[in-house]
């Protein structure tokens, strides 16, 4: 009998594992459904440069339908709930998809509304958010019109989706004052609810270096209690609050709101618990995530996506055919941060491991923690490299899901297994 897959969310991590199954299956083997509300798929990365007016909207969306494989099926439909006992989701329209394994991709979504006074008049005004594509146009938009004042760049709270996006779009802000020439009129001020800006100490260190250098000021522990649109004026929870004349916000996230009507799939923001290595509901054996819907200690970005595919892709096919899942995520991601001036940042880390200096992937290759001009030509070639190679599902030729160690300057007697990507014997262990 043909297995029935269904895969909620046609994003980054939906896409690539669809097509990554569809390529283990024949269609006689398998039915794989992906279910998506819209058939927009935006290359989220492209979302600060569209906020600096430095691409176009149209620029950075294609429809979700061109990027599966022949065989996929794709229905663009609302996602109501989730029977888990009956094993079937149920569409808005009331239609039934019965499954055998569901993977849910729908990732995560900007809340402004969870924090008081964020959401007012001057939402899309003198308040943004690049989170969402048409707010990354309105920021771009009032932008262009500062030639003095204060820029505040907030982070509510975490998780948050790509954590470095705030801190790049800070440095590029510098950038882009600087080449309109007002840069001495506008003051940047960051304000972090961390008590750094990175939580690793070599990789807030560096990102320190450039802030100094580039008159950024930053507050950290800053918990935001309200923003008082009327006043311009963000509180803090411990009474601090900071005057602004634009405001460029990264709301609290949460998970799907189909999550929350489903009962025993979510928890907390109505992101879902998983196995941080085999991706696998603990309680749900059928159920898998990928992507930023899981709850899971590692970054929310589309890196994360790519190097779970290879992870649950296998993990379902064991599954289906009634063993034990064995392929181990590492919790290994990879990021850039454009620093401005044509050059970029690369950092690359995993669940044991922070972000190291060194050479990503190997001992001659791009510089990890510095930012330079080679980082920033291959940070302009990603978005290439994202559509025709990351969301086709495809292996990158000698790097696979594990963080790689070899460029990297392991401090001594660091985990070197754990650096490795390699789960310790007993996975419950680590949780």
């Amino acid at each position: 009998m043909s297995h029935r897959i269904v895969i909620l969310g046609g994003g980054t991590g939906g896409t690539l594992l669809a097509n990554r199954l569809r390529r283990a299956y024949d269609r006689s083997e398998a039915s794989i459904t992906v279910v998506d509300r819209d058939d927009r798929h935006i290359y989220q990365p492209g979302q600060v440069p569209v906020a600096l007016g430095l691409t176009r909207p149209d620029d950075i969306v294609r429809p979700r339908r061109e990027q599966l494989r022949s065989g996929v099926d794709f229905l663009e439909r609302e996602i109501d709930h989730v029977d888990l006992d009956a094993s079937q989701v149920i569409l808005g329209d009331g239609t039934v998809l019965a499954y055998d394994v569901l993977v849910v991709a729908t990732g995560t979504a900007p809340a402004p509304d969870m924090t008081p006074g964020l959401v007012g008049p001057w939402w899309h005004e003198r308040v943004h958010t690049f989170y969402e594509l048409e707010g990354a146009a309105a920021l771009a938009a009032s932008l262009d019109r500062v030639d003095q004042g204060r820029l505040v760049v907030n982070v509510v709270d975490m998780p948050i989706k790509c954590p470095v996006a705030p801190l790049e779009f800070c440095l590029l802000a510098d950038w882009y004052f600087t080449r309109r020439g007002v840069r001495d009129r506008v003051d940047i001020t960051y304000l972090s609810p961390t008590p750094a800006l990175f939580a690793a100490p070599q990789a807030n260190a560096a990102v320190e270096q450039l802030f100094s250098e580039k008159h950024v000021t930053w507050l950290t522990d800053f918990h935001l209690a309200d923003l008082d649109g009327s006043a311009n004026r963000l509180n803090a929870q411990d009474g601090r609050h900071v005057d602004f004349d634009l405001a460029v916000v990264t709301p609290s996230f949460r998970g799907a709101s189909f999550i929350g009507r489903s009962p025993g799939l979510g928890g907390s923001r109505d992101f879902i618990d998983v196995d941080q290595y085999t991706l696998q509901s603990r309680e749900h054996p059928q159920v898998f995530v990928i992507g930023d819907a899981a709850n899971l200690p590692t970054s929310k970005t589309g890196s994360v996506a790519h190097f779970e595919g290879e992870v649950v892709a296998r993990n379902i096919r064991r599954f289906l055919d009634h063993e034990e899942p064995d392929a181990r995520y590492d919790g290994h991601g990879t990021g850039f941060i454009e620093t401005g001036f044509h050059k970029a940042m690369l950092l690359d880390s995993n669940y044991a491991t922070p972000p190291l200096p060194g050479h990503f992937p190997e001992a001659v290759g791009l510089p990890l923690l510095k930012d330079s001009r080679l980082n920033h030509l291959a940070k302009e070639e990603f978005q290439w490299f994202y559509w025709h190679f990351l969301l086709p599902g495809r292996d990158i030729p000698g790097l696979g899901s594990a963080m790689p160690t070899h460029g990297k300057v392991i401090p001594t007697g660091a985990n070197v297994d754990a650096a490795q990507g390699k789960a310790p014997a007993d996975p419950s262990a680590s949780r």
